[in-house]
């Protein structure tokens, strides 16, 4: 009895937090928490967008090793990986939600508040454990092993959102979509986790080079480079849609999405096959 009645006042007081929130608390009154979170989901799909750019950008400095060793000395400044630390949040909210997305759509589970609480419980408490690996600095895990496991666990959930919607009667596009959402919604939390399980592998450009030139870890790049671009062309396709009544302007917008997915994919390539 006690813990339902602390729970229910958890739950009250997240709520309360949330609804001081300028904007947000309006919205959520006027059209309900679904609303908002959609929301929340595609301006985070946006940022996530702008954070692949800067993480291309960022590996491409590997052919000149001490740039990257320069820049990794200037990203690990203890500012700096506070900062890094918080832009982990709108990560694991977008893989996170995506993943309560998958559960209603695909797999008919309708009892939405409780996935939205169970959404935000879990991204605090992973958000929290990767606070405490970023504090630490001291783990090691063998590269190979934790992506064979992830891999296996991100290929298992795409699979498994496949055979449940592959006979819809959505579009191929809309299909891989969901697809490749349930792959990144494990390979995504596990690539940010892995970064902050092995700090120096990630800091020092003999050693990123070193993993990078394993034939297995350039199997996982290529499906994150696949799996990841394709989501976020998707996603950025469906926001046009909704939010665009301009036929021309539709499609010149998704001629754009193309040639910047298609630009990153060859970089994302061009890094993965010449380190």
């Amino acid at each position: 009895m006690n813990a339902t009645c602390n729970k229910n006042r958890l739950e009250a007081s997240i709520l309360s937090g949330l609804a001081k929130i300028p904007f947000v608390s309006g919205y959520a009154r006027t059209y309900g928490w679904n609303y908002v979170l959609s929301w929340c989901h595609r301006i985070t799909g946006i940022i996530l967008v702008l954070y692949l750019w800067f993480h291309l950008y960022t590996l491409s400095s590997l052919h000149t090793p001490e740039v990257y060793n320069w820049k990794m000395g200037i990203m690990f400044m203890p500012v700096i990986v506070f900062f890094a630390w918080l832009s982990s949040i709108p990560v694991i909210f977008h893989a996170l939600n995506g993943g309560r997305l998958i559960l209603y759509e695909s797999f008919g589970s309708r009892n939405d508040e409780s996935m939205i609480r169970w959404t935000l419980y879990l991204c605090f408490i992973y958000v929290v454990i990767l606070g405490i690996l970023i504090f630490m600095e001291n783990q090691t895990v063998s590269a190979v092993f934790f992506w064979l496991v992830m891999i296996v666990a991100s290929l298992a959930a795409a699979c498994g959102v496949a055979a449940r919607v592959w006979k819809s009667r959505h579009t191929i596009f809309w299909k891989l979509q969901r697809i490749t959402g349930a792959f990144l919604l494990i390979a995504i939390p596990a690539h940010l986790l892995f970064s902050h399980l092995n700090p120096s592998i990630a800091m020092e450009a003999d050693l990123v080079i070193a993993r990078m030139q394993n034939w297995f870890i350039k199997i996982v790049d290529v499906l994150l480079a696949l799996s990841t671009l394709y989501h976020a062309g998707y996603g950025l396709f469906s926001i046009a849609e909704d939010y665009i009544k301009l036929r021309i302007s539709r499609v010149v917008i998704s001629g754009v999405i193309v040639i910047v997915s298609v630009i990153f994919l060859v970089v994302a390539l061009k890094i993965v096959f010449t380190i």
